[in-house]
Parts: structure tokens; C-alpha cells; sequence
């Protein structure tokens, strides 16, 4: 190599996302693209001494709603502060493309309920520059950020656009129906689609109560629309299901991916009350990859789990009377009010009213914990509430009240409600194990008040090939492939995911014995400032996009290269045949 790289990152160990071994090399960058990994005799523009660091891939993370906040913002945080460089957005059926002035308030409940991102925020954030699915990705097009972003069409904002408040009230489409969704779907693969979602689960609900208008949406719609997007280019159908009802929803699902020859990607987790139903799942799974379907399964990389406090959207006390009777006074005169002991001895004194809120429930204090710090995710049943409170002689509703009167009114509980049935997360690595699986559902940009999973991806190199003590461990190779690669090409991009010369440059300096995650804590930096929770994380030396640095000791640089990415992106049209 005779001219000068833009970029050399020196003596890293390579994890190049494929999944063999670690090896040290040096890797150039011209371009935006790799150039050169090896020896590099060529002096960089630019050089990052990567001596004892793990170099891998940018990360990939296929499950993100994004779909507001890339709008107002040109940071995708918290995922670029977690080394992801390219978020698929668009996810479980909801987003804001297309939709006519009139479905705006509507189109913004449904993200509300379903997503738990505030009405306030979206309202003040989202500029409604386009009514088409075309001319959203076009505007977005012409913005810059700090990651790369793809987008899917969501089937909600789908089937109101076509059949308004049919479509909204979950009316079955007519054949005229299903022949304007298809085309409009075309469109949206032409205009860069990635895929398109859906949803089946009851959970999905807006924030006035109302299920989601694709909840029981028929197979000829499915179909229609799938095989209209499939055929103008390669697109995937994700789909989110309820565990209650797979058994008949997941062969609807097969049926339409055999018909229209349309990839298929959904969630699979363990759940409380059927415990070895996935296994079941799988075995579905693997069947019909068996007879040719293209099948991905997103697997969660710890419990999906509520975090629970006086700041946060719910509390185990939020249905009790003298609890709510306080519900709305700020945090510090809430916190004065909890502190005196009459107030105190009301609350605890009563028990939850009953609610159809699908994320509360009536408290499991054996299935509640304090997250600690560094959090803990995969504690053992004895750490619970439930099981503190009985060594103690205490009533457990007296433990969770004080943790959260801690730091200031700020003190949050831990409800891990999926994959953790069992009381560890022995089932997530059966799961991650499996041929179909890749990591999914960190939900970044979402559930702003109640679930902070956006650091999935630093989870699994911590977790899972490192700290973890309570049962079997992945390999590093294993896990960068997972989440970079594999996940990659799920979604149809080729270009990138991989060390080697010819892909995109996007790649993690990491400083691996440094890679922690901190507790999550509340920041009020949305549009009117809204709430959300975020993580801290230490050990990204560098997060680079495009062979830009864009994170540097876990700081943003400023630098925003990454761009919309519009449809499938394959090796011979990125760069050549040649790349392998």
C-alpha cells in the first residue's frame, strides 16, 4: 500500500466479525472503507494506538425507534454511546410515515402507549415535513448524524393511512384495501425500505387504551403487503407476537414467508408463565428454515425487565389511593410528603387497585430487586424483595418503599418480567445459541420512563464473555459476530459488519478490562424537557463511522458522517466482487 491512509488504528486485537479467532493486526482506512488489515507500513492521516484493545466491528442494532427522535436530533444516542453505528428503526409497527395531518395525534398516541415515549415530546420534536413513506426517507436524507440509520414500514401508520378509522379500529381491509397498502409498499421498498413491521401482541396499546390497529390484521393483508415489498426488492417482514397466542399466529406468519418468499424476523423470549414454550418456538423455527425460509429470531441479551421508582412512568404504590393522591406533585414535595410517617403508613396500609395498564401488574416481590452498582441482571431468587423481607420479618411492600425514598427520590427496582423465569438467564444462552437467533429488542430511543435496554450491546461483551458467574459464558468472536455480521445481514446490508478490506469502515476501539455500564439514571434532555433513561458507559476508546471518529474516551466528537441508508446494500454494488 503506497498512498496515505486516511486512518490506521495500530496493534488491536481483531474480533473482524466473523466469528474465528482473535488476532492482532493494524487496519487502515481511505474512503469511508477499510483498506488494508495486517502489517500497515503506511502512515495514517490519523492514528489510533490500539495496543491491548479489542478492535470490532460497529455494531448493528436491528431493533430501535429511533423513528421521532432522528427528526430533532442529529445524535442517536444512547446507542452510539453503546458502539452501534448502524439502527434499524421502524420497528413492531409503529412509526410516523405515512400519515396525513389529520392521524398526527393519533400516530403519536400509539408510539406513546406502545413505546412509552411522552406525547410532549413528540409533539414539540416531530416537524410532520412529509405525509408519504417516500418523502420521509427523502427528508431524512438530506440529514447527517452519528450513526448510520434504516428504516422500516410500520404497518400501523400503513393501514390508518388507507383505511382510516377502519384501519384503526382493527376493521378487516377489503381487497381494495390490500391492493392500495401493496402499492404503497412497493413504493416505500423503491424509496429505501428496509422491511416492513407488524404486531400481534395485546400489549401494544395507545396511550388512550385502545389495541393496536394491526392486532388481528388478516393474512391476505399480510400477504398483499409482503409480497408487493419482496417483489420490487429484498425486504424482511418483522413481526412482534404474544406468547399466549404463537401457537396460531407464528404458522400465519410461516404461511405468508412461504408464499411471498419475504424474510421473516421476530421476537423470541421466555416467558413466566411457559417457561420451555420458546424451546417449542424454535423448534418451529428451525423446521421451516429447514424446508428454505429465511427466518431471524431477535433474542433479548438479558431479562427484559421495568425498572420501577418515584421518577420513573410506574411504581409498585402508583394504584394506591394515598399514593395517588400525591401522584402529581413534583419529585422533592412528593419525596417531603413520603418521608412523613402518616403518609407512609397509608400506603403501605393498602393494596393495588385494579388497572388494564399491560405494564403494571400486581406487584411480585419474589420477581423484584435492586438493580446495585454496577447493575446486576442476573441476580439469584434470594436477592429479591420478597425473600429479603422474609429474612427480615419485614413485609417486602416496606422494602421497596424505602429503596426508592433513596438518593433523593430517586432509588429504582428491577422487574425482570421475560427470560427469566427460571431465576438466571440460562434460557438467553440457549437462545443466543441458536442458528436463527442474533441479538434484538434493546429498543433504543423507546420506553423512555420504564425499561433502559439501548445498552444491550455493551451487555453482551460484559455479561456474556466476561463477568459472568452463575453459568456458561460466549465467546468474544462469537458475540461481535452476533451483533455485527449476523445482525448485518439480517436486514439485507452486506457492506458492512466485517473487518476486512472492501467493507464500510465502522469500527470499536475497546478498551475491554474497562468495559462497564453504570446504573441508569434520568436525564431531562428531550425536546420541552422530556424525560429518559440513559446509561453511563466507560471502555469505547473510539466508535468510528465511515472511517470518521465519532465517539472518542466516550465522548461525542462532534463529527456526524453516518447517513440514511436507502434498501438492501450488497457486496458487488458496494464494492465489488472481489470483497468476500
Amino acid at each position: 500500500m503506497t498512498s496515505t491512509p486516511d486512518l490506521v488504528i495500530r496493534g488491536g486485537t481483531i474480533a473482524d466479525g466473523k466469528g474465528g479467532d482473535l488476532y492482532e493486526a493494524d487496519v487502515a482506512i481511505s474512503g469511508g472503507k477499510i483498506t488494508e488489515v495486517g502489517k500497515v507500513s503506511a502512515k495514517g492521516k490519523e492514528e489510533i494506538d490500539a495496543r491491548g484493545k479489542l478492535v470490532a466491528p460497529g455494531f448493528v442494532d436491528i431493533h430501535t425507534h429511533y423513528d421521532g427522535q432522528v427528526t430533532w436530533s442529529q445524535d442517536i444516542t444512547p446507542s452510539s454511546q453503546n458502539g452501534v453505528t448502524t439502527a434499524i428503526m421502524g420497528n413492531c409497527g409503529v412509526g410516523f410515515a405515512p400519515c396525513r395531518p389529520s392521524d398526527h395525534v393519533r400516530l403519536i398516541q400509539l408510539m406513546e402507549g406502545v413505546e412509552d415515549i411522552p406525547e410532549p415530546v413528540l409533539s414539540a420534536g416531530i416537524p410532520w415535513a412529509w405525509e408519504s413513506f417516500p418523502d420521509y426517507m427523502e427528508w431524512l436524507s438530506k440529514r447527517s448524524f452519528d450513526m448510520d440509520i434504516g428504516a422500516q414500514l410500520p404497518h400501523a401508520a400503513l393501514r390508518v393511512y388507507v383505511m382510516g378509522e377502519r384501519g384503526a379500529r382493527r376493521d378487516p381491509a377489503t381487497p381494495e384495501d390490500n391492493r392500495a397498502m401493496a402499492k404503497l409498499a412497493g413504493d416505500a421498498v423503491r424509496s429505501g425500505a428496509l422491511g416492513f413491521s407488524t404486531s400481534r401482541t395485546l400489549n401494544h396499546r395507545t396511550s388512550t387504551g385502545d389495541y393496536t390497529p394491526t392486532l388481528k390484521a388478516g393474512e391476505d393483508e399480510l400477504t398483499a403487503i409482503a409480497d408487493a415489498m419482496h417483489k420490487v426488492g429484498r425486504s424482511v417482514l418483522q413481526f412482534v407476537l404474544d406468547q399466549s397466542t404463537v401457537h396460531e399466529d407464528l404458522p400465519m406468519m410461516l404461511r405468508v414467508a412461504e408464499t411471498t418468499k419475504c424474510p421473516i424476523s421476530f421476537s423470541v423470549a421466555q416467558a413466566d408463565k411457559a417457561p420451555r414454550r420458546w424451546r417449542q418456538t424454535m423448534d418451529t423455527i428451525n423446521e421451516a428454515a429447514g424446508r428454505g425460509l429465511s427466518i431471524t429470531t431477535q433474542i433479548a441479551a438479558r431479562p427484559v425487565g421495568l425498572l420501577l421508582g418515584l421518577e420513573l412512568s410506574r411504581n409498585p404504590f402508583q394504584t394506591h389511593p394515598s399514593y395517588r393522591a400525591i401522584a402529581h406533585l413534583p419529585l422533592a414535595e412528593r419525596l417531603a410528603r413520603l418521608r412523613q410517617a402518616e403518609v407512609r403508613a397509608a400506603i403501605l396500609s393498602e393494596t393495588p387497585t385494579s388497572t388494564d395498564d399491560p405494564l403494571f401488574f400486581r406487584p411480585n416481590y419474589d420477581k423484584m430487586y435492586l438493580l446495585g452498582d454496577p447493575p446486576d441482571y442476573e441476580q439469584p431468587p434470594e436477592n429479591a424483595l420478597g425473600a429479603q423481607a422474609r429474612r427480615q420479618g419485614r413485609q417486602p411492600e416496606e422494602l421497596a418503599y424505602d429503596a426508592m425514598r433513596t438518593d433523593e427520590g430517586r432509588g429504582m427496582l428491577y422487574v425482570p418480567f421475560l427470560n427469566y423465569a427460571d431465576g438466571n438467564l440460562d434460557a438467553v444462552h440457549e437462545m443466543l445459541r441458536e442458528p436463527s437467533a442474533v441479538p434484538g429488542l434493546s429498543d433504543g430511543g423507546a420506553h423512555c420512563g420504564i425499561i433502559c435496554d439501548a445498552s444491550f450491546p455493551t451487555y453482551l461483551l460484559t455479561h456474556w464473555t466476561r463477568d459472568r458467574t452463575r453459568g456458561e459464558r460466549l465467546s468474544i468472536p462469537f458475540v461481535v459476530a452476533a451483533q455485527s455480521r449476523k445482525t448485518a445481514l439480517s436486514v439485507g446490508l452486506h457492506d458492512r459488519g466485517v473487518i476486512a478490506p472492501g467493507f464500510k469502515a465502522d469500527v470499536n476501539v475497546i478498551d475491554y478490562d474497562r468495559l462497564h455500564l453504570h446504573p441508569p439514571k434520568v436525564h431531562y434532555d428531550l425536546p420541552v424537557g422530556g424525560r429518559r433513561l440513559l446509561q453511563q458507559v466507560d471502555g469505547y476508546d473510539a466508535t468510528i463511522v465511515s472511517g470518521v471518529v465519532t465517539q472518542r474516551g466516550g465522548k461525542a466528537t462532534g463529527a456526524r458522517p453516518g447517513k440514511l441508508v436507502r434498501g438492501a446494500q450488497s457486496l458487488q454494488s458496494t464494492f465489488g466482487a472481489a470483497a468476500s
